[in-house]
């Protein structure tokens, strides 16, 4: 059985996407998949046509417009990341033994009955470590997702994040193995954005305050932390906790010419008139106070291009909104 850092050095080991900064949440989405599993007992072997529909709806909730496409990918490509530690393969010789790159279709991945899963001594360590389970899943949310997102893809793939009691690993070192290097936050990110936007939602102008302390506002990451997103104002946005939830699912994005909310065709509201969200799209954000620190048009087509749910709304020419 893998010691527990052995099991958390496979996992740092993942490989991302060619492009650095280029949103593609189809291996950590697999990955998280798979944790569920074992965390509910299911054997360590899965048909790709088992998780086919649960990875595509993860996907589709989760992932950039057209991610679904290619979510055979990962099932394939796992078995060559980890240096080669983590992921397994079942199937017919002829298919197992091609190139890593010569990557099956989704129809022959279902039809020639290709199995997944976690190497032996890892899927044995995650089932028998306590807590190590729940360190891996957090690990890898934290790295590819912002935390507005965490719960809603851990309730989704059926993991309970919940940390039972800690055990020493076989080798008798504590199972919560140090984490390794990772770039870390500006404490001040927060402060210095809502500042900047006068302590009020950019979107819908939310302003709260529980006595001088503003409540229920946040500061989201335009290209986010995880992709590399700079801790700088110009790559924030002030926005309330809905707001903030709904920017990070891709449900609108603000485009980079004149500062519009715009929607996704696939956000439907139940009020389609001034009541429901939709009222807000096509309208200029509430600007900061000073021009420098408007969202920088980088970060602004990193996330059009990234987490928002493409095709775009229609949007009529919009005039700048006055500042209160």
């Amino acid at each position: 059985m893998a010691t527990a850092g052995e099991v958390l050095n496979a996992f740092d080991n993942i490989r991302r996407a060619q492009h650095a900064g280029v949103y593609a949440p189809h291996k950590p989405l697999l990955i998280l998949l798979a944790l569920g599993r074992v965390q509910r007992g299911e054997p360590r072997m899965v048909e790709f046509s088992e998780v086919d529909a649960p990875l595509r709806a993860l996907l589709g909730e989760f992932g950039p417009s057209s991610a679904a496409k290619s979510r055979h990918y990962p099932f394939w490509h796992l078995a060559t990341d980890g240096r080669g530690a983590l992921w397994d393969l079942n199937g017919p010789k002829d298919v197992l033994t091609r190139p890593a790159g010569a990557t099956p279709s989704l129809g022959e991945l279902r039809r020639r009955h290709i199995a997944g899963g976690f190497a032996t001594d890892i899927d044995a360590a995650l089932r028998q470590t306590p807590g190590l389970l729940q360190d891996v899943a957090r690990r890898v949310l934290d790295a590819y997702f912002p935390a507005t997102l965490h719960a809603d893809i851990a309730a989704a793939v059926g993991l309970d994040l919940e940390q039972p009691p800690q055990a020493a690993d076989s080798a008798g070192a504590d199972a919560r193995y140090a984490d390794a290097p990772v770039r870390r936050r500006d404490p001040s990110f927060r402060e210095r954005v809502l500042r900047a936007y006068e302590y009020r939602c950019c979107v819908c102008g939310f302003d709260l305050r529980i006595g001088h302390a503003p409540a229920g506002l946040e500061a989201a990451h335009i290209q986010w932390h995880q992709f590399g997103g700079p801790d700088i104002e110009p790559n924030g946005l002030s926005l309330c906790a809905l707001h903030h939830k709904l920017f990070d699912l891709g449900v609108f994005t603000i485009e980079p010419s004149e500062y519009r909310v715009t929607f996704s065709q696939h956000a439907i509201s139940g009020g389609r008139g001034m009541s429901g969200e939709l009222q807000y799209h096509g309208r200029a954000i509430h600007a900061p106070q000073r021009s420098e620190l408007l969202p920088a048009s980088e970060y602004l087509l990193w996330n059009a291009s990234g987490p928002f749910k493409r095709p775009a709304r229609p949007v009529a020419r919009a005039k700048p909104r006055a500042k209160r």
